[in-house]
C-alpha cells in the first residue's frame, strides 16, 4: 500500500535545482510573493500573453525549476466570511492531475504562507489533497498496478520539517487504509477479507488486531449485528467479522478513547430492498469502519502518548433471502434492550448498538474515556448538512465541547463538520409502542424525508446500547459523539463513483492530539 512519500524541503531556492524533483507547483493567490522573486521575470513575460495566470490554473515550461514545468494555481480570494483551507485542497488537486498529466512523478510544492490561523495547516492540506487525487481503487491496482494508476512516487514540500514530514505520511497511511477499505466493491472487500486486509495493514504495528468470525460467540455477543447478518450465514464468504483494534501508549494513560465503526460492506436493504436503482454504490455503506481502521492505522503511525484507544468495526453484510430479519421482530440488544427493528434498511444502527454496548462495558474501567461512533448512517444527514460531518452528542460530551472541538479542527485542516443537538423529541420518536419492545428502531420511511432524520438514530444508539444510563446527571456518566459521515464519505456526495474522503479520520486526530 504506496502514497507519493513527503519530502521535507528547507525553502523554496534551495530545491530549485534539486533533481530529485521534476516539477514544480505553486499555490498562491499572490504570484508576487518575495519568495517567489527568481521567477517574477518568467511569471511577468507569461502573464503578458497568458490571461490564465493568476485566475485560473495554468502550465509552462520553464528552465528555472525542477524538470522545466511549472504549474501555476491560484487558490483564490481568502478574506470572505465563508471562505477555508479548502481553497487550498481544491487548487492542490488541480494541480497534482496536471503535474501527473505532464508525466512528473516527483513534483516541488510550494504553498503561499497566511497570517491567519485558519490557513495555518495550508501546507498539510495542500499535500493531503493532493494524495486524495492520486488515490486510485485497489482492486485497478491489483490489476492494472500502482505504478502504472499512481505514478507519482514523491512530493517535496516547501517549509516543513522532516518530523512534521513524518506525521503528515503517518496520516495519509490512515487515510488511504480507509480508501482502500470504503472504495472496494463488495467481494473483494466482503466481511471477512476487510478483516483480513485490517491484518495486513497493522501487522508489526502498535496496534493490537484480534479478530472475531466464530458464528456462535457473535450471536451471543452481538446479537443485533447477527440479526443484521442472518441471511448472509448462508453464503460462507459472506459471512461477518467483528474488527477490534486497540493501542496502548508507552507509560501511563491520559486519556482513552473508544471508537465503535459502521462496516456495512454491502447493504441491499434486507427485506426492506433498496429499489429504484438506489442500491448502486452501497458497498460503500462501510464507510465508518473504514474511518475507523485508518484513524487506528494513523494512530499506530504517530504513537501519542498518554492516549489509550480502543476501536471495533462491525463488518457485515445486509443481504436479502428467506432468512432475512423483518420489520416487526423484536430482538434483545447486547445491553439487553428489546428493540422492534421498524425497517430492515436502517441495520447500522443494530450494529452500532451491539458495538457501542461492548465499549460501554469497557469504558467503565478506563481513564476518562470518551465513546465515538462513526458511520454513514442516514441520508437525512447529508440532506441536511450537504458534504458536511453531521455530529450529534450527548449531554456529557457537550459539557467537555467534544463537537465544537472537533468542528474547530475540521475547519483547519479542511475536514469540517456540522453540529446537530440531541433534542427530546428524537428520545421520544423512538419510544417503545407496545410492552413487547422498549424501543423502537426506527419509522418505516426514508431518514431523507423523516423528520430530524439524522438526530433521532442517535437516540437509538444510546437507549439500545445502554449509555441512557450514563448521561450527564447520573453516577458515571460517559461522554458520547455520534458522527454521521453520509454526507462527507465521498468526493462529490457521489456514493457510486466518487472517491471516498477518508472523513472525519483528519477532524478526528487534529482534536485528538490537540488536547
Amino acid at each position: 500500500m504506496s502514497y507519493p512519500h513527503l519530502t521535507a524541503v528547507a525553502s523554496l531556492q534551495s530545491a530549485l535545482t534539486e533533481t530529485e524533483f521534476d516539477a514544480l507547483i505553486v499555490l498562491a493567490s499572490d504570484f508576487n510573493h518575495p519568495e517567489l522573486s527568481t521567477l517574477a521575470v518568467v511569471l511577468q513575460t507569461a502573464a503578458q500573453v497568458d490571461q490564465r495566470i493568476g485566475q485560473q490554473l495554468a502550465s509552462l515550461p520553464c528552465s528555472l525549476v525542477p524538470g522545466q514545468r511549472l504549474i501555476l494555481a491560484p487558490i483564490g480570494t481568502l478574506d470572505r466570511d465563508y471562505d477555508d483551507v479548502r481553497s487550498y485542497a481544491d487548487a492542490a488537486k488541480q494541480a497534482i492531475q496536471v503535474a501527473k498529466d505532464m508525466g512528473a512523478k516527483a513534483p516541488l510544492l510550494w504553498v503561499e504562507p497566511q497570517q491567519s490561523p485558519l490557513y495555518q495547516q495550508a501546507a498539510a492540506v495542500s499535500y493531503l489533497a493532493m494524495c486524495q487525487a492520486l488515490w486510485q481503487p485497489l482492486e485497478g491496482r491489483e490489476v492494472v498496478g500502482e505504478e502504472k494508476l499512481e505514478p507519482v512516487q514523491r512530493i517535496g514540500l516547501c517549509g516543513i520539517a522532516a518530523e512534521q514530514a513524518e506525521e503528515l505520511m503517518a496520516i495519509e497511511a490512515g487515510r488511504r487504509l480507509a480508501r482502500d477499505l470504503a472504495g472496494t466493491e463488495p467481494e473483494r472487500m466482503s466481511a471477512l477479507n476487510f478483516a483480513a486486509y485490517c491484518q495486513e495493514a497493522f501487522a508489526g504495528s502498535a496496534v493490537q488486531v484480534e479478530v472475531v468470525t466464530d458464528i456462535a460467540t457473535l450471536q451471543r455477543d452481538y446479537p443485533l449485528m447477527m440479526a443484521v447478518a442472518r441471511s448472509s450465514l448462508a453464503v460462507k464468504r459472506h459471512h461477518p467479522a467483528v474488527i477490534r483494534l486497540s493501542y496502548n501508549p508507552d507509560g501511563a494513560v491520559a486519556q482513552t478513547l473508544l471508537l465503535a465503526g459502521k462496516g456495512l460492506v454491502y447493504d441491499t436493504g434486507g427485506a426492506d430492498l433498496k429499489v429504484g436503482g438506489s442500491m448502486a454504490g452501497m458497498s460503500r455503506d462501510k464507510g465508518g469502519g473504514a474511518a475507523v481502521a485508518g484513524f487506528m492505522l494513523a494512530i499506530a503511525g504517530l504513537k501519542p502518548q498518554g492516549i489509550k484507544v480502543v476501536a471495533e468495526i462491525g463488518a457485515v453484510r445486509n443481504s436479502i433471502g428467506s432468512d432475512a430479519f423483518v420489520p416487526d421482530e423484536v430482538l434483545t440488544s447486547h445491553a439487553g434492550v428489546r428493540v422492534r427493528i421498524g425497517n430492515t434498511d436502517a441495520e447500522g444502527r443494530l450494529v452500532l448498538a451491539d458495538l457501542l454496548s461492548h465499549l460501554r462495558e469497557q469504558a467503565l474501567n478506563e481513564v476518562t474515556p470518551q465513546i465515538f461512533s462513526i458511520a454513514t448512517l442516514t441520508g437525512h444527514a447529508a440532506r441536511a448538512v450537504g458534504p458536511y460531518t453531521a455530529l450529534v452528542e450527548n449531554g456529557p460530551a457537550r459539557l467537555l465541547q467534544l463537537a465544537s472541538t472537533l468542528q474547530q479542527q475540521g475547519d483547519i485542516w479542511g475536514d469540517p463538520c456540522e453540529i446537530s443537538r440531541s433534542r427530546r423529541e428524537d428520545f421520544q420518536f423512538i419510544q417503545a409502542k407496545s410492552a413487547a419492545e422498549d424501543v423502537l428502531s426506527c419509522n418505516n420511511a426514508a431518514s431523507s424525508v423523516t423528520v430530524r432524520g439524522h438526530q433521532f438514530p442517535m437516540a437509538f444508539l444510546v437507549e439500545a446500547s445502554g449509555l441512557s444510563a450514563h448521561g450527564q446527571h447520573q453516577a458515571k456518566p460517559i461522554p458520547y459523539l455520534h458522527l454521521d459521515i453520509a454526507g462527507s464519505g465521498v468526493d462529490g456526495g457521489d456514493w457510486i463513483h466518487g472517491k471516498p474522503s477518508a472523513a472525519p479520520i483528519l477532524a478526528l486526530l487534529a482534536s485528538t492530539l490537540s488536547s
